[in-house]
């Protein structure tokens, strides 16, 4: 005879069972969504917490009262598994939007030194930015810009093809490459 379970699992509904079921069966959800599933479902069909960890490929019966526990109070989240652990977020939903506006706006080639942004480039602007970001990395840029539907191409120019403007001596000048044209085709 098992001990009474302290936090049973509440009544399923209709469309519960029936989600739980489908990703029980699922070839290409993960495989701990697959076992929180099972769990659960074996929990309601009856089954105590240890012979419900043993459907699921589980060792204990622990990690199935607590995954019961969470399902009362969250629902099919529950499913989901939680951060595991690891630095905590540095740059929340502001910073990455203060990295999307800089991103947005056009360069200044005087105060930016680009036409075109490149990570390096967003990235020196942010941390000098009165408002910006000193400690930024092009990764957490190139994040934010992905999440947000942006991608940077590989072979990407940055100015008219043979002419560039460079700094020499402190004032710019305007190089022109007269085989520009010869070596493009």
């Amino acid at each position: 005879m098992t001990r009474r379970q302290k936090d049973p699992l509440r009544p399923l509904s209709a469309e519960e069972r029936e989600l739980l079921e489908r990703i029980s069966r699922a070839q290409s959800d993960p495989a701990s969504h697959v076992a929180r599933a099972k769990a659960l479902l074996a929990v309601a069909d009856g089954a105590s917490y240890t012979q419900a960890a043993r459907v699921a490929g589980r060792r204990s019966g622990d990690a199935v009262a607590q995954l019961v526990s969470r399902f009362n109070q969250e629902g099919l989240a529950a499913i989901e598994p939680r951060h595991g652990g690891g630095p905590p977020i540095e740059y929340g939903l502001e910073e990455r939007k203060r990295i999307l506006a800089a991103f947005e706006r056009q360069p200044d080639r005087e105060q930016d030194g680009t036409a075109t942004w490149s990570l390096n480039t967003l990235q020196r602007a942010l941390r000098t930015a009165a408002d910006g970001l000193p400690t930024v990395s092009t990764y957490t840029i190139w994040l934010t810009l992905h999440e947000a539907g942006w991608g940077w191409q590989a072979d990407r120019t940055w100015c008219k093809t043979g002419t560039v403007v460079r700094k020499r001596k402190g004032e710019a000048v305007e190089v022109t490459d007269p085989e520009a044209g010869a070596k493009k085709s």
